[in-house]
């Protein structure tokens, strides 16, 4: 009864029962909570977090996608730098490949260098070659060639108004054959009367002069013997500076077979001896007076040179000059050996000229032309100046006779010459100078009279005044 009075519209269905209404429902402190999707929260309800929302399938396809490009993006990435670093290495292998082919051509080109005989010929102890490993120490070269030097005893006698003195000097020289041939310097043979070589024995051996060149500063003597211990000569062309060179000779004239060592300091210096401008080695081995005309050697123990000269004294500033010495080069000296045996003289080209330095580096003034000489015959004239010969620029005298030095008699070839503000090109062949006149010896004490007659005094001093007046 109940039931159908409470819903009339459907007696047979019951009534819902009513919700009970909220005793704030009139209240007008209840807000419309618009982000709450409408609905309304208390003032006083607790505050529950919401429930965290499931992906959709959607957003997760997003994010495969989004790492699958990242994916992508870094390996085309790679793939690009790995190309770029593959053909920066290549370009880097090609140029590392061309420079191991140039380091590999100057390797071989070096080789070629070490193994080329006139640069192998060297043999000294510290130039680096190879055949620095086949060379002695300075103490083998001592031992292997003491023997073969030799101590130079000139005597030179002058009679003045019958009173006659004698002076000695003393010099070196070294063995270069077996049957007594020695080289040594001209300025250690000049003016004797009296020559001796003694050996390292002690024997003194009476000696014979066989040729000499002043201009050379070199000259050959001979002593009567057999079964001498003889030098091997060397190429001084194959020295280069640094290498280290030994010195044996006589220095003072008292302390025979003294050994120095050194090295060498230069090669080519032009050294004014007096009587000419000569081509020298320069080394800083002791060289003293006495030592003129004794071996250098290299470290194989053969002769590269003849010591020759020093320097010496004092500098304008007061400086004491010390470690300068010379040489002749050996090369240059075996050119003069069998013209010295067989003519007693180098013979050398000459000119027919008298010269002079013509000032400021421009050439080599003409003062006097000889008649029917080469440069007579050439065309050459007075007040011309020399200003090129053959391949070589003629600046001063020096320069002229360096020139020289490559030429020999009979030689041919082109001379420059400045004349009335131009140059020109003439050919010049070379003749021989007159053979140099032998020097006489002065008269020894036993060629004077002694309590002679009158005629022997005549004959004494007859011939010294001929043709004076």
């Amino acid at each position: 009864m109940d039931n159908f009075e409470n819903n009339p519209q459907n007696p047979e269905q019951p009534e819902a029962p009513r919700q009970k209404e909220s005793p704030f429902a009139d209240s007008p402190y209840i807000m419309n909570d618009s982000q709450s999707s409408g609905t309304y929260r208390s003032p006083e309800a607790p505050d529950f977090e919401q429930p965290t929302r499931k992906k959709s399938g959607r957003s997760i396809w997003k994010g495969i996608l989004a790492v699958c490009l990242v994916v992508v993006i870094a390996a085309a990435s790679c793939g690009i730098t790995a190309a770029v670093v593959d053909g920066i290495w290549q370009k880097r292998s090609e140029d590392t490949s061309h420079l191991l082919e140039q380091m590999e051509d100057k390797i071989n080109a070096l080789e070629e260098e070490i193994n080329d005989k006139s640069f192998t010929g060297s043999g000294n102890s510290i130039s680096g070659t190879p055949a620095a490993a086949e060379g002695l120490t300075v103490g083998q070269v001592y031992a292997q060639n003491k023997k073969s030097v030799v101590a130079i005893s000139n005597h030179v006698t002058t009679n003045i108004f019958g009173q006659v003195t004698e002076q000695a000097s003393s010099g070196s020289g070294f063995i270069i054959s077996s049957d007594g041939y020695i080289l040594t310097n001209h300025h250690v043979i000049e003016g004797a009367s009296k020559l001796y070589a003694i050996t390292y024995d002690g024997t003194k051996y009476p000696a014979t002069v066989i040729g000499s060149d002043a201009g050379n500063d070199v000259a050959l003597i001979k002593i009567e013997a057999s079964d001498l211990p003889a030098v091997t000569i060397g190429k001084s062309d194959d020295l280069i500076v640094g290498d280290q060179v030994v010195a044996i000779g006589n220095p003072l004239g008292q302390l025979t077979n003294t050994l120095t060592a050194g090295y060498v300091s230069a090669k080519e210096r032009d050294v004014s001896t007096g009587n000419a401008v000569i081509n020298m080695l320069q080394t800083d081995a002791a060289i003293n007076p006495g030592n003129s005309g004794g071996p250098l050697f290299n470290m194989k123990g053969e002769v590269i040179g003849i010591t020759t000269a020093k320097f010496s004294g004092t500098t304008s500033s007061g400086a004491s000059i010390e470690g300068i010495g010379f040489a002749i080069p050996i090369d240059d000296v075996v050119k003069m050996i069998e013209e010295l045996k067989t003519n007693g003289y180098v013979s050398k080209p000459y000119m027919g000229v008298v010269v002079r330095d013509a000032g400021n580096g421009i050439g080599v003034y003409v003062d006097a032309v000889e008649p029917e000489g080469s440069a007579a015959k050439t065309g050459i004239r007075v007040n011309d100046i020399i200003v090129g010969l053959g391949e070589y620029e003629i600046t001063s005298m020096n320069d002229l006779n360096r020139a020289l030095r490559d030429f020999k008699v009979g030689d041919t070839t082109t001379i420059f010459v400045y004349r009335s503000r131009q140059v020109l090109e003439l050919t010049i062949t070379f003749g021989e100078k007159a053979k140099p006149a032998q020097p006489q010896n002065v008269p020894t004490a036993s060629q004077m009279p002694v309590d002679g007659t009158a005629e022997q005094w005549y004959q004494y001093w007859q011939p010294k005044f001929e043709n004076k007046g």
